[in-house]
């Protein structure tokens, strides 16, 4: 079980961890140091959702369709190899740097429907929660709940991390290398999953 929750723990921080348009604005709110908690909360918690759904709606499919967990565990591993080097292609190309505008203060309301959109609008969030992370809990059977448990709690910890840890972080992330040697630590992350999950 601690086994399986560590497992979702490390599949879900590196899936979280690309950068994308959700991850940039959450730093860039904790940057400016508006309307954090908010941001954070709304974050954590759809991705807690998204995360059940996924493994909850895997853990019941695939026992009415025992293959089903085999052919999504490939699934999983191709889109893991191709996702990780398009990371590794991200960093070749180079990164952008990240430095929060100096604009006035945005209404709470308007924040809260950004990252909502940016949440929930985005294909690739339910392809990362519902359907990678639902697939690979599956070959944790029975403790598919504990790596959703683990999976949730690796995203709560990363955006607050990123969030309320974005002040320290905005002279480092305001270079475009470090963006870079993100981009390529993500893409090994990925890499070293796909390799686990074929040979394991």
């Amino acid at each position: 079980m601690f086994e399986a929750a560590v497992a979702g723990y490390f599949v879900a921080i590196s899936l979280i961890a690309a950068i994308g348009a959700q991850n940039a604005f959450v730093l860039r709110q904790g940057i400016r140091r508006e309307h954090v908690g908010w941001v954070v909360l709304v974050c954590a918690a759809s991705d807690a959702l998204l995360i059940a759904a996924g493994v909850a709606g895997f853990g019941a499919v695939s026992q009415t369709v025992p293959w089903l967990g085999d052919a999504m565990l490939w699934v999983g591993v191709a889109f893991l190899l191709v996702y990780g080097a398009l990371r590794f292609r991200a960093a070749w190309l180079g990164g952008e740097a990240l430095v929060a505008a100096s604009a006035s203060p945005v209404a709470l309301q308007r924040v809260i429907m950004t990252v909502l959109l940016l949440t929930w609008a985005n294909p690739h969030v339910y392809l990362d929660t519902v359907v990678l992370i639902g697939a690979i809990s599956a070959q944790y059977a029975p403790h598919g709940l504990a790596f959703g448990i683990g999976a949730s709690a690796a995203s709560a910890s990363f955006f607050t991390a990123l969030g309320y840890g974005a002040r320290l972080l905005a002279p480092v992330m305001a270079r475009p290398r470090s963006w870079v040697i993100l981009e390529v630590f993500v893409g090994l992350t990925m890499w070293v999953i796909a390799a686990a999950l074929a040979f394991g």
